[in-house]
């Protein structure tokens, strides 16, 4: 099975700007076609609450004919266009979904942040995890996130396997970001964070990107846009995981990141595993 998942940073944008960003989000777009995946996780797309438009379901069409969507938008009381998510899957497959929400604080659990699809033997589920906001404001809110995400991760791996994938919004280790000296206190890298995902993993999860390739060090999945050199230099943070419940470890056979050119901000991740 070939799982992609991708902060795509608007569905909208991406689908129907002319913007040079766009142009080269639709050549990421044109890249994920030619990967052929089983299932496409993609986040941030913000939309409305009505979700995606008939343009834009059209679009999609067009690119991946053979493919199902389910989406989530953020709705009252969240803030309308912001966060969101969307699953494309192969019309043969035939999932239950779920729109899980979890006990997070504040307006978290409206923000279309997590979906979940269900197979006979195991569990997909993508999250966008609230980052931590400028100036931490949202830190508090986003530790009781992590720990409600976390609790309800296990909570799928005590009933079947669990593919677990998205934008994490921490860069785990030292060396899943070019510049930690400087970045100790940046949001995606407090302790904080840092300890969440620790905790998450230590649920009985395993970070397959690190699994398969160690500790190669100089491999990030996002870039700011802020910065005109971030990608020329390769300043960047790997924020983008598949993880998989530990019992399925031995069955990975690729995890890595799939380029997107000159596109800076997130690149897509491809996880191929043998169930």
């Amino acid at each position: 099975m070939k799982l992609i998942s991708w902060n795509i940073d608007s569905l909208n944008a991406a689908l129907t700007s002319d913007s040079a960003r766009a142009l080269l989000s639709r050549a990421v777009i044109d890249t994920l076609v030619a990967e052929n995946a089983d299932v496409i996780a993609i986040q941030e797309t913000k939309l409305s609450a009505k979700g995606p438009t008939k343009k834009h379901l059209e679009i999609l069409e067009s690119y991946f004919p053979n493919y199902k969507n389910t989406w989530r938008s953020s709705v009252e009381p969240a803030r309308k266009g912001y966060a969101g998510t969307m699953f494309l899957y192969k019309e043969e497959l035939d999932p239950v979904i779920s729109f899980p929400e979890i006990g997070a604080p504040s307006t978290m659990d409206s923000e279309g942040r997590i979906i979940t699809l269900e197979f006979d033997d195991f569990f997909v589920t993508q999250v966008y995890t609230p980052n931590a906001g400028d100036g931490l404001k949202r830190l508090a809110d986003r530790q009781v996130w992590d720990d409600c995400y976390a609790d309800y991760l296990a909570e799928l791996d005590s009933q079947k396997p669990v593919l677990a994938t998205g934008d994490y919004n921490v860069a785990h280790k030292e060396i899943d970001l070019a510049n930690p000296s400087s970045n100790r206190r940046s949001p995606g890298f407090t302790d904080e964070e840092r300890q969440g995902f620790t905790n998450l993993l230590a649920k009985g999860f395993t970070d397959t990107f690190r699994h398969v390739h160690g500790d190669v060090p100089n491999v990030y999945s996002w870039w700011a846009q802020r910065s005109k050199t971030s990608k020329i230099n390769n300043t960047g943070w790997r924020i983008d995981y598949w993880l998989t419940s530990n019992r399925l470890a031995d069955k990975i056979t690729k995890s890595e990141m799939i380029s997107s050119g000159d596109r800076q901000d997130h690149t897509p991740i491809v996880l191929e595993i043998d169930l």
